[in-house]
């Protein structure tokens, strides 16, 4: 034989073109080559680092696709690595077979035999090699150098295009389980549900529906704990980008060093560490929005790189020089006054209106009136299904101290006290179906009127009166700064600078103070520990 049948090679063609999977196009490609060129056996193998991987056998055993070889193991296929041309061996070749016993044509070792091996490159680099083997010894030998060529070729883009497939796929299939991932992250995070029927929320509500719609930036604005997550989270909803990925990056925890690949990504190589490409979150959110929480915690250097993907719509990836277009919204909160920070010089003035294009402030929970009760209703229930009880209520006396509280905390600092005095209230009346929590599970302090004071209450508060029980100060402060800082630590999940800011204390002076007190975060968790 001399030259494969054109009609062969067409298909071979057609096939690179075709919708196919990978198997079925492998599949192909080896039953051409077996057509185009007769043998008994022919198998096509990916080079991944120094390793040949099967993929694609026909005529050997099928053990073969589980088989790993290591070029500099075998000779043949060594050699075959170190080619740029189809190699034919000699019939009478004294290198080992790696395919010895494993044909199907034949049982024991290889006699003399004819073999071919073609190296396939992809831009100058090895990415695999085609084999065939037949037991006519010399069958090889007529084959014309135009046809191995074209065979060469053909195979090579084969694999290739087969690679890049796998690639893409992966590439995509990977991004979208992140962005789902982040998603879902983000949707789930603090509840998903405005709850009140207050003026002020009657007016928030006005304004996420009056933005939400439109592609303005958006900057959330509040103090700590009023749920600017939650409002974001309702912005996306209620957007036209509500079907695609909503994003979320805590600013407060993304170092200097790392802040442009968190955000824009980076290539391999770009950084010691950096040892695969990385997508940052602005391309795992494109069509769709980025939070981006507490972006009052960015330095000036990652605000400026900020500001040129917003004034853009482009990211460039740490290491490349070529920008991405990306269409992103984005909606950034904060509990500081960006305002009077950019007074200050410590927030970029042109990033401040960038964001703001359309500002919301949420409003604190000691201005919301009723909504207190409503959302302790709400937190009963998700703690009620959370410690798998029958039924929780409130006491009339909590109601009342609920709403005489100031709530420094807000919604969060109230969701951790319904939590906690539903554990305690669930300790202390163990076996009943229905468990009411009462004013001393609270933690709240309040003082509590006459109206809704018990008789019991009133007899132990005169006798506190009657003992005249000298007070210390010193103890009495202590302990009640210790009590504030345990508490604003857990609500800030043991973040020492967000405890900092809602207590208006540096955060150097915060960590002596706590650790003069005895309390110290153990797992993102605050504890209180007896001083030496």
């Amino acid at each position: 034989m001399t030259d494969a049948p054109l009609s062969v090679l067409v298909e071979i063609a057609v096939d690179l073109a075709n919708s196919l999977t990978n198997e079925d196009r492998f599949d192909r490609l080896l039953s051409a080559v077996r057509h185009a060129i007769p043998c008994d056996a022919v198998a096509l193998l990916a080079l991944r680092e120094d390793v040949l991987v099967p993929l694609a056998a026909q005529g050997l055993s099928p053990d073969i696709l589980g088989r790993r070889f290591k070029a500099d193991e075998h000779p043949r296929f060594e050699r075959l690595t170190q080619s740029r041309q189809p190699v034919r061996f000699a019939a009478d070749c004294q290198l080992p077979d790696p395919y010895d016993g494993l044909l199907l044509a034949t049982q024991g070792d290889l006699p003399v035999h004819a073999c071919m091996g073609f190296p396939l490159y992809s831009d100058h680099r090895l990415i695999g090699l085609l084999t065939l083997d037949s037991l006519s010894a010399g069958v090889f030998d007529d084959i014309s150098q135009k046809t191995l060529s074209i065979l060469n070729a053909l195979a090579a883009a084969t694999l290739r295009s087969a690679e890049l497939l796998n690639m893409l796929e992966y590439k995509a299939s990977h991004a979208h389980e992140v962005a789902l991932a982040l998603t879902q992250e983000a949707l789930s995070r603090d509840g998903g549900e405005l709850i009140g029927e207050s003026v002020a929320m009657a007016q928030l509500r006005r304004e996420i529906r009056l933005v939400a719609s439109s592609d303005f930036n958006v900057l959330v604005t509040g103090e700590t704990g009023v749920g600017k997550e939650l409002v974001a989270r309702t912005l996306h909803m209620q957007s036209s980008r509500c079907n695609e990925p909503l994003v979320y990056v805590n600013c407060a925890a993304v170092p200097d060093a790392l802040a442009e690949s968190e955000l824009f990504g980076h290539v391999r190589g770009a950084f010691t560490g950096a040892n695969s490409d990385r997508m940052g979150k602005f391309m795992l959110a494109d069509g769709g929005t980025l939070f981006l929480d507490e972006i009052g915690e960015l330095s000036v250097a990652v605000q400026s790189k900020l500001l040129r993907a917003l004034q853009s719509g482009e990211v460039q990836k740490v290491g490349r020089d070529k920008p991405e277009k990306v269409n992103v919204r984005v909606i950034a909160a904060t509990n500081r006054d960006l305002a009077r920070e950019v007074k200050a010089e410590t927030f970029r003035a042109d990033l401040y209106h960038r964001l703001s294009v359309y500002p919301i402030q949420v409003p604190p929970l000691r201005e919301r009136d009723q909504d207190v009760l409503l959302l302790a209703g709400y937190f009963i229930a998700a703690t009620r299904r959370k410690l798998g009880m029958e039924q929780i209520r409130l006491a009339q006396a909590v109601n009342e101290a609920l709403l005489a509280y100031s709530w420094p905390g807000n919604v969060r600092e109230l969701e951790h006290t319904i939590s906690r005095a539903a554990l305690r209230a669930r300790s202390q009346q163990a076996g009943k179906r229905i468990v009411t929590i009462l004013p001393e599970h609270c933690d709240l302090s309040v003082p509590l009127s006459s109206s809704t004071m018990s008789q019991s209450d009133h007899t132990v508060s005169s006798e506190l009166a009657s003992s005249h029980k000298p007070v210390n100060l010193k103890e009495e402060t202590e302990r009640f700064q210790r009590e504030l800082i345990h508490r604003t630590l857990t609500e800030e999940q043991g973040n020492w600078a967000a405890a900092a800011r809602a207590l208006s204390l540096d955060r150097a002076n915060l960590i002596r103070l706590a650790k003069r007190l005895g309390v110290h975060v153990e797992r993102r968790h605050a504890v209180v520990r007896d001083k030496p």
